[in-house]
């Protein structure tokens, strides 16, 4: 028996004398210390002895195993029955795989399983932070499908997992926490869901060192400390071993194992694997940073800045994870200066999330040596989190005179902090309590909400001078602010816009995110232009006070209503949710933007509610929703022939070049894909969605800088590796559009082969052979006058050049769709263009499609085929 090892007991439940009882186990563990051992983790110091760290409490059980196993790192899990004086059952639920495997740990092989609720207990001799790891594998068994198992685990007052089940994998699964415990006895429940089971292989109890996780961090939105940490409880996202190899537990201080960045790093080509030997990575001598926080072999390797050939290398090197917006997560940055040869030549800045985490690091003032390790914790709060996605990024700072731009990162720690139901894994509580949604705890909420109590009474009256003022409207004022023709039309998709629809619709009226200070005149004076002002009872009556019925649209922060006023115009209602705090910046440039914008193919806002705290803005309904409906045939709705196609992407080019063109100052909408394109009943296109744009550079700048936004897969690369924003980049994703359109696939699909996951570079590859026909959308197969298709194709491929100044104007793209549209109608002789209607096709016996060859031009055309078209795009303008 090793130390640190601890006795304990497995006890039933009891059962009633009749009926016959339904059979539960509730395994109770009392572990005591044995004072005469202990096991001690050694690390390796700076001056290259043994330091040790003792924890105070080391439970490793081997859940189901008829005896000890023992690791390669000297580490010994206890059997159950060792671990008890007597053990009751009624049913075998010791399970065997039956074959041995060198690749996995040996405590794998085994199993318990549980039919009812089942409980382990421990007596810990220290309170604090303590890791718990649960270890699944779901191997074979004849009496049991483990892939099957479906249950929940808990601590005393923590949800660690919800009707969880592990898939038949190859590999285990382990599930690892961080949390506080104040008692000195602990619980650890597992539940299966009725008519199921529950198993686990083995259980990790493990003290965590003191001051592990400091009780601040920094805070990234908004800016500051954020305190209070040790009353969360968290799950290890992710821990990445940034620019080297795999570190297993055994190789770890604490038993942690460290995974390859590889596989989260956006765009290698800008970053390259750096390594120093071991030997030289030291740890300060104050004692912030110790060989418990992370091995030397973390530190002793990094990503730095890929060195490029062009003069500019102002790009930022990126890592991208999934996340929920549901929670907020703790951020662990590991940094160690390993690829200067002096001090002060390295300062950088850190972005998560795009938003500013530290500007100008400079580790040398930091560490005041070389080779020396540092990290630095942040909060990432869950409005921050947009997509599901958490982006961490590392680039040189701006006007730094040190020398070479560079920047790097050693190791990389993602935590999910726990929310206000005690869950980290969904809004429901350990007692079973619906907690409204997946809030999270935040001080900052607390804040706005002390704030906005305290500022009722102002917005109260404030919102009495408003209703005043809406009382005095002159007659016909409804009538003369009714709808127009360029109303906005319904945007159904889970876009930043949408999103955006939250607590940050009226930021003017409330002032800030933590009051409500009353600007109900911001919109009842019309200053922006955003139309009529609805009452919300003229909402609630045209959605049938909010229906669920009347749902047409979900995001993220709120949701869009099918309404319908008394006249029978519909309206799409957009009501955000608010209690969500993000979107509001998006929000805000959404209603700035359209209050100056007006054209045939870009949206326009016509109302909005400014009514008991509401935040809803009030759209023309359009009934054919986003272009990406008609083009993937999951929807039910017939697809589109070309001509079709074509003249919805000139509708989209056309308010896109007005956009960049056409407003006092140029406009980039940042944000363009097939969600952002939506088509009205006449199949008319618009561009909509405006919460990410920019105003465009003015004429003595070349650029916007600015962090990275916008959708992956229609992102510029660019752009994503300078952070500097043009017009061009629109057209890049234009250009991701129009092969969308072509081959009715998603830009990006993770399901598919690697080479084929990005649409944009799979169809260029296709395009280079000659080949393109290959991967179109069937059908539109014996439909393209190829005349057109290579006219449509070389504008696209003109619009995916690696760098802006290689990509054509808006007008420019304008100008060959509009050519391709009428190579189109001339080579079919304007026939029904319907795709379901073979008259088209026999007017032109060679449409059948051919090898398009490459070509850099962007205007090339066959001139002797070529029928006699007008080279001058109509703009149309408001």
């Amino acid at each position: 028996m090793t130390g640190g090892e601890k006795h304990g007991e497995v006890r039933p439940s009891p059962s009633p004398p009749s009926p016959p009882p339904i059979f539960s186990l509730h395994c109770l563990f009392f572990l005591l210390v044995l004072s005469n051992t202990i096991v001690a983790i050694n690390a390796q110091s700076n001056s290259g002895t043994k330091v040790s760290f003792t924890p105070a409490d080391n439970f490793l059980i081997d859940c189901g195993g008829p005896k000890s196993t023992q690791l390669a790192d000297g580490r010994t899990f206890r059997s159950d029955p060792q671990s008890t004086s007597f053990l009751y059952t009624t049913e075998d639920i010791k399970l065997s795989a039956g074959t041995t495997s060198s690749s996995i740990a040996p405590f794998y092989l085994t199993a318990r399983v549980f039919s009812d609720k089942s409980t382990y207990s421990f007596s810990i001799s220290e309170p604090g932070r303590h890791w718990i790891r649960l270890h699944f594998y779901p191997f074979s068994n004849p009496k049991y499908n483990l892939s099957t198992a479906v249950f929940s685990v808990n601590t005393d007052d923590i949800l660690l997992l919800r009707e969880f089940s592990v898939p038949n994998s190859i590999t285990p699964v382990v599930k690892e926490y961080l949390i506080t415990f104040k008692n000195e006895r602990v619980s650890l429940a597992f539940i299966p869901k009725k008519g199921s089971f529950a198993f686990i292989n083995a259980i990790e109890l493990v003290s965590a060192p003191d001051g592990f996780i400091a009780d601040t961090a920094s805070n990234v939105q908004p800016a500051g400390e954020f305190s209070g940490l040790s009353s969360y409880a968290l799950e290890v996202s992710y821990r990445l071993n940034v620019g080297g190899p795999t570190i297993k537990p055994e190789e770890d201080t604490m038993g942690r194992e460290w995974k390859p960045d590889t596989g989260f790093l956006e765009f290698e080509v800008a970053a390259q694997n750096v390594s120093a030997a071991l030997r030289t990575i030291k740890y300060p001598e104050d004692g912030s940073v110790t060989p418990l926080t992370a091995p030397a072999l973390v530190y002793s390797t990094a990503e730095k800045m890929a060195e490029s050939n062009t003069v500019d290398q102002n790009f930022n090197i990126t890592w991208q994870m999934t996340a929920s917006h549901a929670y907020s997560y703790l951020i662990r940055l590991h940094f160690c200066d390993i690829v200067s040869k002096s001090l002060n030549e390295l300062y950088f800045n850190v972005y998560l999330n795009g938003l500013m985490g530290v500007a100008s690091l400079d580790l040398s003032s930091l560490t005041s040596n070389l080779a020396t390790a540092y990290y630095k914790d942040f909060v990432i709060n869950a409005t921050t989190i947009i997509n599901d996605t958490i982006s961490i990024q590392v680039g040189p700072a701006t006007g730094s005179e040190s020398g070479s731009p560079n920047a790097i990162l050693n190791g990389l720690e993602v935590m999910k902090m726990s929310n206000s139901a005690g869950s980290l894994d969904g809004p429901y509580a350990v007692d079973g309590s619906y907690h409204g949604g997946y809030a999270t705890k935040s001080t900052v909420t607390k804040v706005a909400s002390a704030i906005g109590l305290a500022l009722g009474v102002m917005a109260l009256i404030l919102l009495g001078m408003m209703f005043c003022r809406w009382r005095r409207r002159p007659v016909g004022w409804e009538k003369k602010n009714s709808f127009s023709s360029w109303l906005l039309p319904l945007h159904v998709s889970q876009s930043s816009f949408l999103s955006s629809c939250s607590k940050g619709s009226y930021r003017h009226r409330f002032g800030s995110n933590k009051s409500k200070s009353g600007y109900s005149s911001f919109f009842a004076s019309g200053a922006l232009g955003v139309g009529r002002i609805f009452t919300f009872a003229e909402l609630q009556h045209a959605t049938h006070n909010f229906d669920e019925k009347a749902v047409v649209g979900v995001g993220g922060f709120g949701k869009v209503y099918l309404g319908e006023l008394e006249d029978g115009t519909k309206l799409a209602v957009k009501r955000g949710n608010p209690s969500s705090e993000q979107g509001i910046n998006e929000f805000q440039t959404e209603i700035q933007m359209l209050s100056k914008l007006r054209h045939r193919h870009l949206v326009s806002l016509i109302g909005c509610c400014d009514e008991n705290s509401e935040m809803i803005l009030v759209y023309e309904y359009m009934s054919n929703g986003p272009l990406r409906d008609h083009l993937y045939g999951s929807t039910g709705l017939p697809p589109l022939s070309w001509k079709q196609r074509l003249e919805v992407c000139i509708g989209a080019a056309r308010g896109l070049h007005y956009l960049h063109t056409g407003a006092a100052q140029g406009i980039i909408h940042r944000d363009v894909k097939t969600t952002n394109i939506l088509l009205d009943e006449n199949l008319i296109a618009k561009v909509a969605d405006f919460g990410l744009s920019k105003a465009a550079p003015s004429l003595e700048q070349t650029h916007v800088s600015t962090a990275v936004k916008g959708s992956f897969g229609y992102l510029d690369p660019e752009y994503f590796r300078r952070q500097q924003l043009t017009e061009k980049s629109d057209v890049y994703s234009f250009g991701v559009v129009l092969f969308e359109v072509l081959c009715a696939r998603p830009a990006i699909n993770p399901a598919l082969p690697r080479e084929q996951v990005n649409l944009a570079e799979w169809a260029m590859q296709w395009h280079r052979k000659g080949q393109l026909e290959k991967i179109i959308d069937p059908h539109l197969v014996g439909t393209i006058s190829p005349a057109s298709l290579k006219k449509y194709v070389e504008a696209t491929e003109k619009c995916l050049a690696e760098y802006g100044v290689d990509r054509p104007s808006m007008g420019d793209v304008l100008w060959n769709l509009e050519y391709a549209l009428q190579l189109q109608e001339a080579s079919m002789g304007q026939p029904n263009d319907d795709p379901s209607d073979n008259s088209a096709r026999h007017i032109l016996p060679e449409t059948t499609l051919v090898p398009i060859q490459e070509h850099r031009g962007l205007t090339t055309i066959d001139e002797d085929s070529a029928p006699e078209v007008n080279a001058m795009p109509l703009i149309e303008g408001r």
